[in-house]
């Protein structure tokens, strides 16, 4: 059975057959996306997830407390 992956940028469960992979030519990393908001923010306009209300990584940091 294949296992889900972790968005690279909000952090969501993506299931199998679904998301966007992208391959770094430079150094060759993986990038998951769960859908094309999450690539655009992460690709074409280098937004931080720790900036970005609605990702795990915003509410991990205690930002979502204010």
């Amino acid at each position: 059975m294949v296992g889900t992956q972790k968005c690279s940028f909000c952090g969501k469960d993506i299931e199998p057959g679904t998301g966007s992979a992208f391959v770094q030519t430079k150094d060759g990393a993986v990038f998951w996306f769960c859908s094309n908001k999450c690539k655009v923010n992460r690709m074409k306009r280098r937004m931080k997830p720790r900036d970005t209300k609605w990702t795990t990584e915003y509410q991990k940091g205690g930002k979502a407390a204010r």
